[in-house]
């Protein structure tokens, strides 16, 4: 029961941090070829972008992590025995 459990909580969390990490990802890309292009060298630049894209991310698939997340904890609880 306990490997099931922590089988399940890593999915979740894979599950949660996939698209967080994918625009990340894209954005950082993106970033990189206008740094690329315009032969601006600056680290920083890639920061706020990444950012932000987490942040509108987030917020916009937020009712999709909470039903995932209290999906999970209805699990979790029915398989300890819980109500």
């Amino acid at each position: 029961m306990a490997v099931e459990v922590s089988q399940n909580a890593l999915w979740v969390a894979a599950m949660l941090l996939a698209p967080l990490l994918g625009s990340a990802l894209l954005v950082g890309l993106l970033v990189s070829i206008f740094q690329a292009v315009t032969q601006i060298n600056e680290l920083t630049i890639t920061f706020i972008p990444k950012m932000v894209a987490v942040l509108g991310v987030t917020f916009l698939l937020l009712p999709w992590f909470i039903s995932v997340l209290v999906a999970y904890t209805r699990e979790t609880l029915h398989l300890l025995g819980g109500p």
